[in-house]
């Protein structure tokens, strides 16, 4: 009897997204896997995969361009939305010379900043008209997600033109008082930069960046911050001090204090965030924020970065929170656990004088 692939994946994904896994993997010489609350658990009443069998279920999953696409470049990122209930951001790739894939699940339903437990100072961040806002942490740690909750919050708020830039498109807005115009890299421009060039003269009031790969895609978002656009995106750094360096440090040396510049006149905040896993199951964001005052913008003017994280400490009573202070307040709620607390924090020594 021939094995029906397709049914195989549509049994596996709605099995993930009943179980709450933000991950499914397909592996050769493993069974498939699911990840829960941060943990890989293999589904052990599915066969482990052979070569043949991976390659058939990763099958149903391309089209017959993607599937020229991968031969020729050996990996693909890619939207899949099964039946229009359940939607993943797909990377296809080599192992080995063998097929393998990665599931990213995407909620169908977009989260408001209250739902996801993020600091409600996030809001403030909508209200602006221009400037340059990043949410950074490290992968599969909800940046994507906080993101889509601020510009679901624009777009229910306000008359605006939002456009997305992003590879692969994941959640998807329902335009409510806003214009959103959602560009896939790929499908609907041939290029990142080549989208980020022509954003500007699209008319956009907001622009989301999905994530920020080099100096270009850097410089045209700074660009636009200060031409009178809001712009979102995202980085993977751990911290806001480390983030203002990331950015920095990515140019030539004879164009570094351009961008200090740049970044200093138009940056409105960083929001660094880490998924911990709560006591009673599940995960909950642990946040740093910085918000860019007038002492954020001078240390990043002159280059004292290292002294970033005693402004966020000091300023709580302006909304900054540093990281070690949301662990703390998430123990003392008891979210999380001590040692969880320990294992996410960037400074334990100082969590522990915090806890007392």
């Amino acid at each position: 009897m021939a094995f029906d692939y397709a049914q195989k994946m549509a049994e596996i994904m709605v099995l993930a997204a009943q179980q709450g896994a933000s991950d499914i993997h397909f592996s050769v010489s493993k069974h498939p896997m699911v990840r829960i609350d941060g943990n890989l658990l293999p589904l052990t009443n599915e066969p482990v995969l052979t070569p043949e069998m991976a390659a058939g279920l990763i099958g149903v999953l391309l089209t017959p361009e993607q599937q020229d696409r991968l031969i020729n470049e050996k990996e693909i990122d890619f939207a899949f939305s099964y039946e229009d209930k359940i939607r993943f951001r797909v990377n296809v790739y080599f192992q080995r010379g063998y097929l393998s894939a990665a599931l990213r699940l995407i909620p169908t339903h977009i989260r408001t900043i209250e739902e996801l437990n993020l600091p409600a100072v996030l809001h403030e961040f909508t209200k602006y008209n221009q400037g340059f806002f990043l949410v950074v942490g490290p992968a599969g740690h909800g940046k994507t997600t906080a993101l889509a909750a601020l510009i679901d919050e624009i777009n229910h708020k306000r008359m605006d033109h939002i456009i997305t830039i992003e590879d692969p498109v994941e959640y998807l807005f329902v335009q409510d008082r806003a214009l959103i115009d959602q560009r896939e890299v790929g499908s609907d421009t041939l290029s990142f930069h080549r989208a980020l060039r022509s954003v500007l003269r699209q008319d956009p009031d907001v622009i989301m960046i999905g994530e920020m790969r080099d100096p270009e895609s850097i410089s045209i978002a700074l660009t636009a911050a200060e031409t009178g656009h809001l712009v979102f995106s995202t980085l993977h750094t751990n911290s806001a001090s480390q983030t203002v360096d990331r950015i920095i440090d990515s140019f030539p040396a004879n164009q570094q204090g351009q961008i200090r510049s740049q970044l200093a006149s138009t940056l409105l905040g960083i929001v660094s965030e880490r998924l911990a896993p709560r006591i009673k199951g599940g995960r909950i964001p642990a946040c740093e924020v910085m918000i860019a005052n007038s002492a954020i913008r001078n240390l990043i003017r002159e280059g004292k970065t290292y002294q970033l994280d005693l402004i966020i400490d000091t300023s709580s009573q302006e909304g900054m929170i540093s990281l070690n202070r949301s662990l703390v307040e998430l123990v003392r709620r008891r979210e999380i656990s001590v040692e969880v607390a320990e294992n996410y924090s960037l400074n334990p020594s100082e969590l522990r004088q915090l806890l007392g």
